[in-house]
């Protein structure tokens, strides 16, 4: 029987014995990935309320008919009961028309850094919005395109020393298909002052919490550090890079995405890969990343679902399985605008193309896995969550089981990663005990001669009962 990664329980015997205890169990399931060789070079203090907290993503042109803050105003109450912690909005400002794509253009082609796009409404509408979402306890971060300019934001003629310009001193996209927007460079003091200021704005003028910040490595590292450190000055913020470096961790953000098991989900759901590959990953993920770094787990978000399919066309069968799982994994998970509604069609990127709002089986699922995260610490982000430690079982080609712990709170998770039913056996201890189902409260008491039967693509959350 093999743990294949985590910390060895018996690194919790008492001093005298550790030797002989070590030597023991190593040689009963050794541990090859123990989660203490991860990292803890990390500067950043999370902010206290984002220890427990999942993120959703808000589309606001595409949430509805109008498209409004005003109207999202609506869907506050309905978010709140699902659990939701952080909403995260696209870029809220103004879209620059010249080489604009499409009628609508990309919210990531800003004109004006410090102004609001009048297609959702006024800056009063945006605070209003703001403080009404505080108001639930909820949390706001949006969008910032630090990269990157609209062709005709005034930046363009008053500091044209602050773009990036080819032989010819034309100005020129980060890349070639990128072609609405236009390349700024960092090697400039003065632009780094401007957008620092500009940031600063949105956290003192309108008390938001903090920034999704688009393509963060092709922005400079250091420029990252100093505006977290001015940010700080008015109010914790918290900041998500979309970027993977695990250096991103040590003084600016607090979370990164995680594309790479986004595509092994992928490819498991194609047959690609297996559970393997998901062990592989974790075992590398837990030496590459600092201990309390949070990594951002999804299924789906904007790009994925505008130009790489819905989630059902990715994942068919295994979508609902995924959502499930990365809510149970150590991370934070993502929802994406329409996803607890079943969103099922690519929204079009640069035109308005409403989601359709109906009654979906997912909006109960994300509201459990919000909640269970919510009220049990093991599930929670960072170091304030619980270790994830695997649990052999009869078949770990296909099946992918573990817990995670946190003092006396236990989450036992089993998923078939496959198309086959599966009737398996969980090996060593960590497992035993009474436990609850998550999403039918069904009592379950597991014992060393418990068999599990899985059908393709399903899983189970159970919670061990306190005494």
């Amino acid at each position: 029987m093999k743990t294949t990664f985590f910390r060895l329980k018996c690194l919790l015997v008492i001093l005298p014995l550790v030797l002989l205890v070590v030597a023991s169990c190593q040689s009963k399931k050794p541990e090859t990935h123990p989660s203490s060789t991860r990292s803890t070079a990390i500067a950043v203090q999370h902010p206290e309320w984002s220890a427990d907290l999942s993120i959703y993503e808000v589309n606001l042109r595409q949430y509805s008919e109008s498209g409004t803050f005003k109207t999202f105003e609506q869907h506050l109450p309905r978010l709140k009961e699902m659990g939701v912690g952080i909403l995260w909005f696209m870029p809220i400002h103004p879209i620059g028309e010249k080489n604009r794509k499409g009628n609508m253009g990309s919210y990531y082609s800003v004109k004006n850094y410090k102004a609001v796009n009048p297609e959702h409404g006024s800056l009063a509408d945006f605070k209003a919005l703001v403080n009404r979402i505080h108001d639930r306890g909820m949390y706001v971060i949006i969008d910032w395109v630090a990269n990157h300019t609209a062709w005709d934001n005034p930046m363009t003629l008053e500091h044209p020393e602050w773009f990036t310009k080819d032989e010819q001193g034309n100005f020129i996209p980060p890349v070639p298909d990128w072609s609405d927007v236009v390349d700024l460079n960092y090697d400039n003091p003065g632009l780094r002052a401007y957008m620092i200021d500009a940031m600063k704005f949105w956290v003192r003028e309108t008390d938001i919490d903090g920034f999704r910040c688009d393509v963060a490595e092709m922005v400079p590292m250091d420029f990252w550090n100093d505006a977290r450190a001015e940010l700080e000055k008015i109010k914790p913020v918290f900041m998500l890079a979309e970027a993977e470096s695990p250096t991103l961790h040590e003084k600016a953000f607090d979370m990164t995405y995680c594309w790479k098991l986004y595509w092994i989900m992928n490819g498991i759901s194609e047959g690609r890969n297996s559970a393997a590959d998901v062990d592989t990953f974790f075992a590398k993920e837990f030496e590459t990343y600092p201990k309390n770094a949070y990594r951002m787990f999804f299924t789906t978000n904007h790009d994925e679902n505008s130009w790489n399919g819905t989630v059902f066309e990715r994942m068919h069968d295994a979508a609902e399985m995924f959502a499930v799982f990365t809510a149970i994994i150590p991370g934070m998970p993502l929802v994406y605008s329409g996803q607890e509604a079943g969103l099922d069609k690519r929204l079009n990127f640069f035109e308005k193309d409403q989601i359709v709002w109906k009654e979906h089986p997912f909006q109960d699922l994300y509201s459990t896995l919000f909640k269970l995260k919510k009220r049990n610490p093991a599930l929670w982000n960072g170091e304030r969550g619980g270790e994830m430690i695997r649990v052999p079982t009869s078949n770990d080609s296909a099946i992918f089981a573990f817990i995670r712990q946190k003092d006396d709170d236990k989450i036992l998770a089993v998923f078939n990663l496959s198309k086959e039913e599966r009737t398996i056996a969980l090996n060593d201890d960590l497992f035993l005990g009474n436990y609850s189902d998550v999403f039918t409260d069904k009592k379950v008491i597991l014992s060393e001669s418990t068999k599990i039967t899985l059908k393709p693509w399903d899983y189970r959350v159970l919670k061990l009962q306190q005494p």
